[in-house]
């Protein structure tokens, strides 16, 4: 194994302290990444590398979704899709070689 994705920065910062407590480092043996860009994920040790969601662009489709709907207009019954950010920090490195 070489990373652990988890799908939460507190899942992820328990995956820290499992890989610890099996011996191994972070990001030295197994690189670990969280979803959500919490506060102070920055501030761990190490800093975690996350996934970042584009709040504001969703906080903003819902509104308008909302308020057309308040207004009568049709609404699309697609999915949107919004593009998340990965936030490369110190939870994670290059996969080590192994022959």
């Amino acid at each position: 194994m070489t990373a652990i994705i988890c799908a939460s920065d507190p899942l992820a910062l328990g995956a820290i302290r499992a890989v610890r407590r099996a011996g191994m480092s972070v990001p030295t043996d197994v690189s670990v990444v969280g979803y959500d860009d919490s506060a102070f994920m920055s501030c761990t040790d190490p800093p975690l590398t996350t996934v970042r969601q584009p709040i504001d662009a969703i906080g903003r489709a819902a509104v308008e979704l909302l308020t057309g709907q308040i207004e009568g207009a049709q609404v699309a019954a697609e999915e949107l899709f919004f593009e998340p950010e990965i936030v490369a920090r110190g939870s994670t490195a290059a996969a080590r070689v192994r022959v």
